[in-house]
This record gives C-alpha cells, structure tokens and sequence, in this order.
C-alpha cells in the first residue's frame, strides 16, 4: 500500500516562503513521475508542479520563477520550495505519485496516489 504525507503547509505573511515535503512509503518513488496539485475553496484541482524521475520538470505558467520542486529518491521524498507566496496561494496542496502528473509531462502511468494534502494559507 501506497503512503503519501504531506508535511510543511502553515501560515505565512505574503511575500514568505514555505517548504513542503512528501514522504512516501510502501514503494520505492525513483521510477515514479511526482507532483504536486493544489486545490483552494471553491476552485478545482490545479497543477503546480511536476518531475520525472530524471528531473524533467514542468511548472504552471502563473508559478514559474516563485516556485521550485525537487525531488530525493534516496530519502523516497519530493520537496516543493515556494517563495514569494502570495494571498491567492491560499490553498490545500497535494502530493501525487503517478498518472496524474505524468499527464503534465505527457508520460503515461497506470498508478494514481494521492496524499492527504496540506494547508497553505498566505495572510497578513
């Protein structure tokens, strides 16, 4: 069974910066596309970020340059740097394992893992 916990999420002042991480246990993540998604109240579910095993990433366009992910296979945990955090930031961020951000690096992967999610929220 497939793990994924998110950690790092809190409250920051805009113009801040955060930095989440995603434990994964139950598989080994090397071989695996990473990503991570957000979701703020009443909106859909957005990419923001996603990397391939040998580190091809891609970013949502309004993230580029405030955002960074990274990935450690060795530690079986993928990071997601964010700086410059802004009100609309505000939102549930979730780490994927899988098919959904293999889609955003038009990969393809028969696996979908989702984590629990954690709370960013960016107020004064």
């Amino acid at each position: 069974q497939v793990q994924l916990v998110e950690s790092g999420g809190g409250l920051v002042q805009p113009g801040g910066s955060l930095r989440l991480s995603c434990a994964a246990s139950g598989t080994i993540i090397r071989i695996y596309t990473m990503g991570w998604f957000r979701q703020a109240p009443g909106k859909q579910r957005e990419l923001v970020a996603a990397i391939t095993s040998i580190g091809r990433t891609n970013y949502a366009d309004s993230l580029k340059g405030r955002f960074t992910i990274s990935r450690d296979n060795a530690k079986n945990t993928m990071y997601l740097q964010m700086n410059s955090l802004k009100p609309e930031d505000t939102a549930v961020y979730y780490c994927n394992v899988g098919r959904s951000a293999a889609q955003a690096l038009g990969l393809i992967d028969p696996n979908d893992y989702w984590g629990q999610g954690t709370q960013v929220t960016v107020s004064s």
